[in-house]
């Protein structure tokens, strides 16, 4: 008989490291969490200790072994899903020489703007898929060179997340594509570093680590990262992916014409290409995909759930006293409230601009507005427009990702997805079946795991997804709702038209909307 073997995933996250074991035959044993915290100093500033990230690792990977009853040398191969657009500067032995200036850290703007002086944006984004922005990992980069210069000169190589505990586990340096691409000194076409951006951000080539694909197995694990760790020297250790473009594998999307949403806090639709493409307006990004050679369009909204959670916590204090005192969950019962509205949200809109925009908008003074309400307005017309305006938005997206082919069928992901009514909202929007997988909060740690199963060997390619991928169930649209939606978008996108040069008054002026 033969004996069963296991992949090992983890997903470093921005909370936590999640710690994921596997089955050769994509059946999930169990999972493992360690917390880490993040650090502010300052307004903008958002870092943290890759010595904890190391930490979590060891300690998630030897208790989920124990837990599981499976022994290090069992572990066939171990991949990563992580944090994107990072900044970690290590010497020449891979010991970080400050902490991890993370995704969420804005403090680079002048560097930034040292740039769009040097390079066209339109140039900038032709190259790489994505905009000059003091979010990514290259203009964090220059903010150390120019504030903290010793450090820059004692730097061996700039590493994201999941690149610092592969070189933890093989003494090696190395990026894969995705995590160099959200460095955005990344020529897609090449899928390796832009020599021209390198140069005109001033950074060393040479501290930037050599770019690998996601399945490439960069080695075995060392002596010392097997004593602390729990695996074998000969569990292979394959680079892996950040973590939105891992999610992409995790949800199906691995052939040209698949698309998948995500529903958290955050949302966005995403879909695979043999080539970049590149939106004329620059209004989505695209990413290097975890599959060798294709590519993933991608439009991030920034506050999709999260206006969800908002309107709980405003409107409906009712819903969370009937969950304390009888136990049924207050979006349970918003859901509820909500299939008890016809689709239009009876002439209501919502803009789900709460903490500005990215896709399509890319607007920072973007504010949240409800329209259309008259004396007849109640609160289930309310929480339907909020979840439309949501989709709405997504709409939009998806509408200029499709535009050169439609996907069949969506998968939704995400903590939002358990929603029947975001379900059949999503299929109607999108007006395509939706497909519910059940594992709906796996995707980054499944992603990670399929990457290690095909960079290990185990699996002949990129297909074997579909092991671990288990259909939860199937939300086909309603024509008529579809078409409502349609109407309903180019209403929406008047609105934001209509109200841009307030955002923007209001935002010169340092006052709210």
């Amino acid at each position: 008989m033969k004996k069963m073997e296991y992949i090992l995933a983890h997903d470093l996250g921005t909370s936590g490291n999640k710690a994921t074991l596997f089955s050769s035959d994509g059946e999930l044993v169990g999972s493992k969490t360690h917390a880490y915290p993040t650090f502010s100093e300052q307004q903008l500033w958002a870092e943290q200790d890759a010595d904890d990230w190391w930490r979590a690792v060891c300690l998630s990977t030897k208790e989920l072994l124990l837990e599981a009853g499976v022994l290090g040398e069992d572990v066939r191969a171990v991949s990563f899903s992580g944090q994107m657009m990072g900044c970690l500067p290590v010497d020449q032995k891979g010991t970080p020489l400050r902490k991890s200036i993370i995704w969420a850290d804005q403090r680079a703007i002048e560097q930034t703007r040292m740039l769009s002086e040097k390079i066209d944006e339109r140039r900038f984004f032709a190259l790489n898929g994505h905009r000059n922005r003091p979010s990514y990992g290259l203009q964090k980069a220059m903010w150390i060179r120019d504030n903290e210069p010793e450090i820059y000169e004692q730097t061996a190589k700039f590493l994201n997340a999941k690149d610092y505990i592969v070189c933890k586990l093989t003494g090696k340096f190395y990026t894969d594509c995705s995590d160099a691409n959200s460095m955005t000194c990344f020529d897609q076409e090449k899928r390796d570093w832009s020599e021209e951006i390198v140069s005109l951000a001033g950074i060393s080539m040479d501290k930037l680590p050599q770019v690998a694909e996601s399945v490439f197995c960069v080695g075995t694990v060392t002596k010392e990262a097997a004593s602390l760790t729990g695996l074998s020297e000969k569990t292979k250790v394959i680079m892996g992916a950040g973590d939105g473009v891992a999610a992409n594998v995790g949800a199906g999307c691995v052939s040209p014409g698949s698309a998948y949403c995500c529903l958290g806090t955050s949302a966005w639709v995403a879909s695979v290409s043999a080539r970049p493409i590149l939106d004329e307006q620059m209004r989505i990004v695209c990413w290097a995909h975890a599959v060798p050679g294709m590519y993933s369009p991608n439009a991030t909204m920034q506050y999709a759930g999260g206006s969800y959670q908002w309107m709980k916590d405003t409107l409906c204090r009712e819903e969370i006293l009937k969950e304390r005192e009888e136990g049924i969950p207050a979006y349970e019962q918003m859901d509820a409230e909500i299939s008890s509205c016809s689709p239009g949200a009876d002439g209501v809109l919502f803009l789900p601009y709460l903490m500005g925009e990215r896709a399509p908008r890319w607007d920072e003074n973007a504010k949240g507005v409800f329209f259309g309400l008259t004396d007849k307005t109640g609160k289930n017309q309310i929480l339907r427009s909020v979840m439309e305006g949501v989709m709405l938005n997504l709409g939009v997206c998806y509408d200029i990702l499709t535009r050169e082919e439609k996907p069949s069928e969506m998968t939704l992901i995400g903590g939002v997805a358990r929603s029947r009514a975001w379900q059949q909202c999503a299929a109607d929007m999108f007006d395509v079946p939706v497909i519910i997988p059940k594992l709906l909060e796996e995707s980054n740690s499944l992603g990670a795991a399929v990457i290690a199963g095909v960079g290990s060997g185990m699996y002949a390619n990129f297909s074997a997804v579909h092991k671990f991928l288990k259909e939860e169930r199937r939300i086909d649209p309603n024509p008529e709702t579809a078409r409502l939606y349609r109407h309903k978008r180019e209403e929406f996108n008047r609105l934001y038209a209509a109200l841009k040069p307030v955002f923007h008054s209001a935002g010169e002026m340092g006052t709210g909307v």
